[in-house]
């Protein structure tokens, strides 16, 4: 069975990070490892952090000694991942049950190398949810005025992840410049267009 990376940055989002972390507990596909990286020089909410540490295996905990963003934080997970494939998922979205399932299996059928997926958009303290299709991208060109992938909808092969293909060091926008990149190596983004995560719209997102 394929081991799944599932890398998730951490930055103040505690009254979000449970619901997040129980839509992985309740994933259909098992076989994964949730790699959280810590990036709060405030050590306050680590403590509540671990405790799910304590009820779930499968997860581990990274601390950065200093700030690094969420993108250079992602670098970090995928350095320690083991999974041939890894998805991210942020400290406040969540994903429907069998996310991983119906996406592994569309990437293997499909033979794609990265893929990412229709989601929901949900404004807090709102009922109403926005859906944002997915499309298919061939190449850069198709990507490069509008970034409407959900970055925490997408799912790669961990061998696309080089010394020159990783989240740069920019405070917004770092998801976008590495799917344009990874396009740049002539790989097609696939779509699965399905609603299988939900996007949580905060006021600083």
């Amino acid at each position: 069975m394929i081991l799944v990376s599932v890398i998730i940055p951490y930055f103040k989002k505690k009254n979000f990070i449970k619901k997040t972390l129980n839509s992985l507990k309740k994933q259909t596909y098992k076989n994964l490892e949730i790699i959280i990286i810590y990036d709060d020089e405030n050590l306050s909410d680590l403590k509540f952090i671990k405790k799910f540490k304590k009820l779930d295996k499968k997860i581990k905990i990274i601390v950065n000694k200093k700030s690094q963003g969420a993108g250079r934080s992602r670098n970090i997970g995928m350095n320690i991942a083991k999974g041939k494939f890894i998805a991210f998922l942020d400290a406040d979205d969540l994903w429907k049950k069998n996310k991983i399932e119906l996406q592994l299996e569309y990437m293997i059928r499909n033979n794609f190398e990265i893929s990412h997926t229709n989601y929901e958009i949900l404004k807090i303290n709102k009922k109403d949810k926005k859906v944002m299709r997915a499309r298919m991208i061939e190449n850069y060109k198709n990507l490069l005025f509008s970034c409407d992938i959900g970055l925490s909808t997408v799912m790669l092969k961990k061998k696309l992840i080089t010394k020159n293909c990783r989240f740069p060091k920019l405070k917004t926008k770092e998801d976008f410049v590495l799917w344009l990149l990874i396009l740049k190596k002539n790989i097609m983004i696939g779509s699965l267009k399905k609603n299988l995560t939900t996007w949580r719209k905060l006021d600083n997102s």
